[in-house]
């Protein structure tokens, strides 16, 4: 049996610097390419060490351990034991989550068969075979670019999480509960008054408003009032008109109301926003049901703050 000493070395200094880079990337660390290279170098060594006279000791956990210690503190410096800890572990998470996943993948594809007593048996339990060369070559950058990926998505959605809020919208005697997104792209004003805009979907709402208000809200270009309708005459002074203009889109209004309060519960304080709208929007603000409005950052900064306890 043949060892390439010199293919398994490569594989091991390219797979090392690809865990210490991901590890940089999740934790935000400052990327120094010979510092990766170096700490890189040194994590590949043990492979010679393994066939050596030390391969007792170089396959021994508390070497490992040891190795793992000099990698880190060569790729990312020693500052301070609370960084070091944290790039050691992070580095160990990287390494588990891409070896584990290949591991999964490897035994979800394996399929093995064989005929006993004449009959066709299945068996995907048993070890089986070693994972080869070709399926580590190319499993492990995919799963390393899967990674990185999802650590991005959780990163976005933390981000996301932070900038939702409770919205409790006071009118005509109703509390509308919402889960509310503050974004900063959000800059609509009432044009006379200059009250921010909160902007709600219809479609989680409109069982608090009345139809007469949500088939005007539909059609905004031929903005009518019928005298004869009672609720749209008990609601036409807080009817307010919303001008606006999206991307590669011309002037375009919304259809907003004036409720009786706005109280918005965000980072342990409850926000009462006396001077806002409530725009009805007809298009799926998330398609994934994160939210169900979009706050005015203003209302968060010219409004009265109270705790929340």
């Amino acid at each position: 049996m043949y060892i390439y000493l010199d293919v398994i070395w490569l594989l091991n200094f390219f797979f090392d610097g690809l865990l210490l880079y991901l590890t940089a990337l999740i934790l935000k660390r400052k990327i120094t390419i010979w510092r990766l290279v170096a700490g890189s170098l040194l994590g590949s060594l043990i492979v010679i060490l393994m066939v050596s006279p030390l391969s007792m000791y170089a396959t021994h956990p508390v070497i490992k351990l040891i190795f793992s210690f000099f990698i880190i503190g060569i790729a990312f410096g020693y500052k301070r034991f609370r960084f070091f800890f944290q790039n050691l572990v992070t580095f160990y998470f990287a390494t588990f989550m891409v070896g584990g996943g290949m591991i999964g993948v490897h035994y979800f594809l394996k399929y093995e068969m064989e005929i006993m007593n004449g009959v066709l048996m299945t068996n995907t339990n048993q070890f089986g075979n070693p994972v080869s060369w070709g399926f580590v070559l190319l499993g492990f950058p995919l799963l390393w670019f899967f990674t990185r990926k999802q650590i991005g998505e959780i990163e976005m959605k933390k981000i996301q999480y932070d900038q939702i809020a409770k919205v409790v919208i006071t009118i005509e005697n109703k509390e509308i509960q919402l889960k509310g997104l503050i974004d900063s792209g959000n800059q609509l004003y009432d044009p006379i008054t200059k009250s921010p805009v909160l902007i709600v979907d219809v479609n989680k709402t409109g069982e608090y408003f009345p139809e007469s208000i949500i088939e005007q809200s539909k059609n905004m270009d031929s903005f009518t009032t019928d005298e004869s309708d009672q609720d749209m005459h008990k609601w036409e002074n807080r009817v307010r008109i919303i001008p606006y203009r999206g991307v590669g889109q011309e002037h375009q209004f919304l259809l907003a109301l004036k409720p009786d309060e706005i109280t918005i519960f965000h980072s342990n304080e409850q926000i009462i926003v006396k001077k806002g709208l409530v725009a009805l929007n007809h298009t799926i603000l998330s398609s994934d049901g994160e939210y169900d409005c979009i706050i005015h950052p203003k209302m968060l900064t010219s409004s009265s703050i109270q705790s929340a306890s």
